[in-house]
């Protein structure tokens, strides 16, 4: 599991951004990102969940990190990421369906990203294959300054039983208020 202090691993996302040159109904065109691309030059907020629609993540933790990001920029944080092991197509529509303005969400499809920084977890019992485990970090250029993982992490575990108390944006905006970097 990455630790405070490490370095995102350098992974490409599959992505799917709008390009009004395109004609039609579905006027998207594949786009690969980088680590960089998104870590390089900010400190940001990138927290991983089991999915997209899920109860817990389209209830909460999306939302309350939609609605606390003017909060998190004024104490310093540029940019906040939702990542899941979702494809690009499925993360776009969420991010529609939850009216997003401030969060982006990253497509890790294949969980390259969620493998390599250790919160790649099975969760075959309830039909979703492999999955994020819910996590949050603050990370500034590239390198994790801090780790909020979920307890407990094991595969399999129901759903409905899935922790969520150290990686709310309650608990981020509470560390971030010690940390800010912006002059009172």
């Amino acid at each position: 599991m990455i630790r405070k202090g490490e370095a995102l691993p350098s992974v490409l996302f599959n992505t799917r951004v709008r390009d009004e040159s395109i004609e039609g109904p579905n006027p998207y065109r594949w786009d690969l990102k980088s680590s960089g691309d998104y870590f390089e030059g900010k400190r940001v907020i990138l927290f991983g969940l089991p999915g997209a629609f899920t109860p817990t993540c389209s209830t909460y933790q999306l939302p309350t990190f939609e609605k606390l990001f003017p909060e998190f920029n004024g104490l310093g944080i540029d940019e906040i990421y939702c990542i899941s092991v979702n494809d690009a197509f499925v993360m776009n529509a969420w991010a529609k369906d939850q009216y997003l303005q401030h969060v982006k969400v990253i497509p890790d499809g294949s969980g390259t990203f969620t493998r390599e920084i250790g919160m790649l977890v099975a969760k075959d019992n309830v039909g979703f294959g492999l999955r994020s485990w819910r996590y949050a970090m603050v990370v500034d250029n590239g390198v994790v300054e801090a780790f909020f993982p979920e307890a407990g992490m094991t595969d399999n575990l129901h759903i409905d039983t899935d922790p969520y108390e150290i990686s709310t944006p309650e608990n981020l905006l509470a560390y971030c208020r010690t940390k800010s970097r912006v002059a009172a």
